[in-house]
């Protein structure tokens, strides 16, 4: 712990250092006069990003969104637009899915966000942009934050890398207009506002507590098969994702009887790795985790997931919100 503390020291100092250039005015942050919304968050992963920007193409309107990620181990360079040719490779996990999903969305991915800002809006055919994990990238303002922070680990009780998982300072969550607690348990009214006492939110942004909602549906190649079936007889689950354990947790709280082969977070696999999971005869693995192992897995299904509001008054001011901002 002590021969990271230097490191950690470092990397603070450069992030407050950054900071406080962009505070002053030294360094720009470009703004647009068009809807742009930021779905990120502080730490490197696991908070449930992909699922939010779902829910909100759905809110939005499928054929009214632009989504623009980095495409983070994509295998491409530079702006790259979405068509029938792409694929996990040429897009990354989370825009290929994206584009599975959602058909009529736009979707694109980019180093520079805005530079992919700048060639979607040469061609809009959307009302909105959702920058997908974007709020470290200090050159684009956008419109509206939604910053999001896991009930396991909230930012305010994290460290910065390595000593941590935050990649960035807790300062930094006062330019979200929306925070929002992520992967929760059925809370009570005083156990949210000592949460929202932890974060200490400005008195202009507004929290909000979501959890993942799982699929009573398994899908894969063949026929779509109910949880309940597919867990009736053991099998394999694979993960490549931050962190599994909200779903490693649920399926155990099925009741099903499976074994574990947990990977990093956007893992290539391997022709070795992918012979041997092969040979397994019954295997499920996240949505995330299947748009790169489909093809090479046929005996291969996924459990699809998405973001629900704990209360119905908290998911109608949340829709509001954001919908006005994108009207």
């Amino acid at each position: 712990m002590f021969l990271l503390f230097p490191f950690a020291f470092l990397y603070g100092l450069a992030i407050r250092l950054r900071h406080f250039l962009y505070d002053r005015g030294w360094l720009t942050s470009r703004s647009y006069p068009f809807p742009t919304l930021c779905v990120g968050n502080l730490a490197v992963g696991g908070t449930g990003k992909t699922p939010m920007v779902e829910y909100l193409v759905r809110l939005v309107g499928e054929s009214q969104v632009a989504i623009l990620s980095r495409g983070y181990r994509r295998k491409t360079k530079g702006f790259v637009l979405a068509d029938d040719a792409s694929s996990a490779r040429s897009l990354g996990d989370e825009p290929f899915q994206y584009h599975r999903k959602f058909p009529r969305a736009t979707v694109a991915v980019c180093e520079s966000r805005q530079e992919g800002i700048s060639q979607l809006l040469k061609t809009p055919s959307f009302k909105v942009i959702l920058l997908d994990d974007a709020f470290q990238h200090r050159k684009v303002k956008a419109g509206m934050n939604l910053l999001l922070t896991s009930y396991q680990k909230l930012y305010t009780q994290d460290f910065l890398l390595p000593m941590g998982r935050l990649r960035d300072i807790c300062a930094r969550a006062a330019r979200a207009q929306v925070i929002l607690v992520t992967k929760c348990p059925p809370l009570s009214k005083e156990e949210k506002d000592k949460i929202i006492n932890l974060l200490h939110p400005t008195p202009l942004q507004s929290v909000f507590f979501t959890c993942i909602a799982y699929s009573q549906m398994v899908y894969g190649e063949g026929e779509p098969m109910s949880l309940a079936q597919f867990i009736s007889t053991p099998f394999t689950l694979i993960t490549g994702i931050a962190n599994p354990t909200p779903l490693v947790d649920f399926l155990h709280e099925k009741g099903a009887q499976f074994s574990h082969l947990a990977y990093s977070d956007h893992h290539h696999f391997s022709d070795k790795e992918l012979k041997k999971l092969s040979q397994y005869p019954k295997l499920l693995t996240t949505e995330k985790d299947y748009v790169r192992l489909a093809n090479a897995l046929p005996q291969l299904y996924y459990l699809p997931i998405e973001t629900q509001f704990l209360d119905k008054e908290e998911k109608e001011k949340f829709d509001a919100l954001v919908l006005n901002f994108c009207s």
